[in-house]
C-alpha cells in the first residue's frame, strides 16, 4: 500500500492522517448473453455425462442379469435310446394277487370271545372262523320275544271282543259304531304281532352273525383281533380278517404298446420265481384292459395261473413269458440315465424346447450297463444322462453340443 505526502504536510500530520488506499482499475461489463450460453453448456456437458454413467450401468446390470440366468440353467448329456433286435420271446415283469380278497367285518356289535383259524390257514367256504359275545343283543332278543307274548295276548283279547260285538249286533244291543271300534281293534293287534314277528327275527339274524363264518374258500393272509376285543358292527370296525383265493392266482403285467397286437384271450404263457427259476408255471392270458395306458404306452393284462399246491405267493414279484411271434422293436437306455423317485423308475427326457420331461418306465431285462425299456420311450428321444436329483419336471436346461447327437454304445 502507498502514500503520498504533499509538500506543505508536516511528519507528524502524516503520521495520523488516514492511509489512502488506490482502488482496482474498472473492468467493462461482461456481455448478458454470453453469460448464458457458457450456464446453459455446463448444465449440458453436466447432464449428458449423468445420462451416460446410467446407460453404462443398466448394460451392466443386464449382462449381469444375462450371465447369471446363464449360469443357472444346468449343462446336461443327452443320448437317444439304441435299438435292439428283437426276442422271440418277451418277457416282462409282473405282480401276483389273489384271484379273491375280502376283508371280514363283524355283522354285529360285542366282544370277540374266541378265534378258530389264524393266518395261513386254508378254510372252506361257511367255515367257522371266530365267536362274539353279545349280551345287548342277547337281552334285546329276549324282552322282544316277551313283547311278542303280550301282544299274542291282546290279541286273542281283541278277537273275543270283536266276535262278542258282532254276535250283539246281530240283536241290536250294540250299534254299529261299537262293533266296528271292536274290529278296528283286533285289525291293529294283528298288526302289532306282525312288528313284533319283525323285530324278533331281526334280533335272531343279528344273534346268528354272532359266528363269523368264511365266505369262500380260501387262505387267511390277516387276523387283526385278539380274545376280549372290542368289536363293532359294519366296516367303521376293525376288520377281524382278510381272506384271500390264491387258487387260481392272478398274474398282472404291462405289455409294450409294440407288442400288444398279438396277446391275446387264451394265449398260452408260463410264469417264472427268481427263488425257484427251475420251476415254470404255466398259465393263460385271461383278458386284458383292451385300452393302452397313456402315460406308459402298455396294455395291462392278466394271466390266470393254476396254484394247487399254494407255491405262488399272493403279492410275490416274478417275471411272465410269452411267445407273441410278432417283429416288435427293442428299446435299451444306459444305466446311468435312471431316476429312482417316489413315483417309481423314470427317465429325464428333454423336449424340443429343452424343456425337462420326468417320464415314468417299464424296466424289462437288466444287461448290465443297459437296460431293456418296454414302454415310456422312443428312439426320437433326448434322454439326460447322470441326471440331478434336484432335476423337476418342466426345468430348462442346456445341452451339450458334443453330446447332442450322441448314442449309447
Amino acid at each position: 500500500m502507498q502514500t503520498h505526502t504533499g509538500p506543505n504536510q508536516t511528519t507528524e500530520e502524516l503520521q495520523h492522517a488516514p492511509p489512502q488506499v488506490t482502488p482496482p482499475p474498472e473492468l467493462p461489463p461482461a456481455q448478458p448473453r454470453k453469460a448464458v450460453l457458457i450456464v446453459v453448456l455446463v448444465v449440458v456437458l453436466l447432464a449428458l455425462s449423468g445420462a451416460l454413467s446410467m446407460i453404462s450401468r443398466i448394460r451392466a446390470g443386464h449382462a449381469l442379469a444375462k450371465e447369471t440366468e446363464i449360469d443357472a440353467v444346468p449343462n446336461v448329456s443327452v443320448v437317444h435310446p439304441t435299438a435292439e433286435a428283437p426276442d422271440e420271446e418277451l418277457v416282462l415283469p409282473a405282480s401276483l394277487q389273489a384271484y379273491e380278497e375280502s376283508p371280514i367285518y363283524a355283522r354285529t356289535s360285542g366282544y370277540l370271545l374266541h378265534w378258530y383259524k389264524d393266518i395261513g390257514s386254508h378254510v372252506n367256504k361257511g367255515e367257522l372262523l371266530a365267536d362274539i359275545d353279545t349280551p345287548e343283543v342277547d337281552q334285546e332278543l329276549s324282552q322282544s320275544r316277551a313283547n311278542r307274548q303280550q301282544i299274542v295276548a291282546q290279541l286273542e283279547l281283541a278277537k273275543i271282543s270283536a266276535d262278542r260285538w258282532q254276535n250283539l249286533r246281530k240283536t241290536d244291543s250294540v250299534s254299529q259304531q261299537e262293533a266296528d271300534t271292536q274290529s278296528s281293534a283286533y285289525q291293529q293287534a294283528k298288526a302289532n304281532l306282525a312288528a313284533a314277528d319283525a323285530n324278533v327275527r331281526r334280533l335272531e339274524q343279528l344273534e346268528s352273525f354272532k359266528h363269523v363264518y368264511a365266505p369262500f374258500s380260501g387262505v387267511l393272509v390277516k387276523r387283526n383281533v385278539d380274545p376280549g376285543a372290542l368289536i363293532n358292527a359294519g366296516s367303521g370296525g376293525v376288520e377281524l380278517f382278510i381272506l384271500a383265493k390264491v387258487d387260481p392266482i392272478r398274474v398282472f403285467t404291462n405289455v409294450p404298446q409294440a407288442y400288444s397286437p398279438a396277446i391275446k384271450n387264451g394265449m398260452p404263457a408260463y410264469i417264472t420265481l427268481q427263488e425257484i427259476p427251475e420251476q415254470k408255471f404255466k398259465g393263460t392270458v385271461a383278458r386284458t384292459a383292451d385300452a393302452i395306458d397313456p402315460a406308459t404306452r402298455t396294455l395291462l393284462t392278466e394271466v390266470d395261473v393254476p396254484n394247487k399246491d399254494g407255491r405262488l405267493l399272493r403279492g410275490s414279484f416274478g417275471e411272465v413269458h410269452f411267445a407273441p411271434k410278432i417283429n416288435a422293436q427293442k428299446v435299451t437306455v444306459p444305466v446311468n440315465a435312471m431316476l429312482f423317485r417316489q413315483e417309481g423308475a423314470q427317465v429325464a427326457v428333454v423336449g424340443a424346447d429343452n424343456k425337462v420331461q420326468l417320464r415314468p418306465i417299464t424296466i424289462g431285462r437288466d444287461y448290465g450297463t443297459t437296460l431293456e425299456i418296454l414302454g415310456g420311450v422312443s428312439l426320437q428321444d433326448r434322454i439326460i444322462i447322470n441326471p440331478s436329483d434336484a432335476l423337476e419336471n418342466g426345468q430348462k436346461v442346456n445341452v451339450a453340443p458334443e453330446m447332442q447327437e450322441g448314442k449309447h454304445s
